[in-house]
């Protein structure tokens, strides 16, 4: 069995060698990422660092990372890399007096265990971190300045609605117990495209849908890691819907490429759905298939969840619109779900120290 960083190792050479164009962009460039130790962005961080040593013209990375969300030891091993630094911010309260090319805004507070917990400091993250940043590059030139936002904007959409193009307005919860993201989010997008028209601002907006892969941590309350660490476990896969409710996935090699080819290739001011259009499968069907991929003994149940506002704004369905990203050209989703759910849960029992 590989290790987890062997895993992501080879998820990163995957990544490199579908995107080696839109990885060249980065070159000698001074690029800062927020939310750096998160799921997503470690990936770019990753990527950047390797890159660093391929290039004559190395870009310099700098990362700001509170690990309220995150692991310090998730880019443990970048400590002493020449072109990566670190740093302990709070990306909600950052002044940045540094020259940069490149901001990519990834802090925020994704687990619904954990936006539901601390629900104040999700909006703070959010909308005052995002504010901020832009405050801070007002006036500055950029290449690309990007907000990872979600696909959590549209809320639930209608039937008709499905897949979701980015020129749907949302069918939103403002009070329920989910509009700390949802709304902090969608006020994030409000904010960067109001300084793309006041100030000529390079933004650009990536709306991730369902992206799983290894880095998502087993205790993060989305549904895909609960069920691939029961599945690892043996345990019983534990459903608290009644399964109908439909989404697509999209493994993490998928979005990085898509999510490069917006930052390099997207048009400022726009906003862009990355995921992953191929299939869209009700959670019992997702249940099954983890079940079928970790082959171990736990069955698939139904329970309803303890917290009676588990199901409370839960979209009934989520599923991309895909055009505007494919107008951009370049290598679309290509990792079945199958394929990604083995390296999932192949991370998780490596992760874990399962017996090889």
């Amino acid at each position: 069995m590989d290790s987890g960083i062997d895993i992501i190792r080879d998820d990163l050479r995957e990544i490199a060698a579908r995107a080696q164009t839109d990885i060249e962009f980065f070159d000698g460039k001074r690029v800062l990422v927020t939310g750096g130790a998160g799921f997503l962005m470690s990936y770019l961080v990753d990527l950047l660092a390797a890159r660093a040593a391929a290039t004559r013209h190395p870009p310099e990375v700098v990362v700001v990372d509170t690990y309220t969300a995150a692991s310090s030891a998730r880019l443990a091993h970048l400590t002493s890399h020449p072109q990566v630094s670190v740093r302990e911010i709070d990306a909600s309260t950052i002044e940045i007096d540094e020259p940069f090319d490149v901001v990519v805004h990834g802090a925020s507070i994704a687990s619904p265990v954990l936006y539901r917990r601390m629900p104040l400091r999700t909006l703070e993250v959010n909308a005052l971190g995002t504010l901020a940043l832009l405050r801070a590059f007002e006036k500055r030139r950029l290449d690309a300045f990007v907000v990872l936002s979600t696909s959590e904007v549209y809320g639930d959409p209608e039937p008709g609605d499905v897949p979701t193009p980015e020129t749907y307005a949302g069918r939103v919860s403002f009070t329920g117990p989910r509009a700390c993201y949802d709304e902090s989010k969608r006020f994030a997008e409000t904010l960067a495209t109001t300084y793309f028209r006041s100030y000529g601002t390079p933004v650009r907006i990536v709306r991730p849908f369902n992206v799983y892969g290894p880095g998502l941590r087993p205790d993060d309350g989305r549904v895909v890691p609960d069920l691939a660490e029961a599945a690892r476990r043996g345990d019983d896969l534990v459903l608290h819907s009644d399964g109908t409710p439909k989404r697509s996935f999209c493994y993490v090699t998928d979005f990085i490429v898509s999510f490069l080819r917006v930052v390099v290739r997207g048009q400022d001011g726009e906003a862009y759905n990355v995921g992953d259009d191929r299939e869209e499968i009700s959670m019992l069907e997702l249940a099954e298939r983890i079940r079928r991929v970790a082959k171990r003994p736990g069955r698939v149940i139904v329970q309803p969840s303890a917290d009676s506002e588990y199901l409370v704004d839960n979209p009934q369905r989520r599923c991309p619109e895909l055009s505007k990203l494919r107008e951009l050209g370049g290598d679309m989703p290509r990792v079945s779900l199958e394929e990604g759910l083995a390296r999932y849960v192949g991370w998780l029992a490596a992760e874990a120290g399962d017996a090889r």
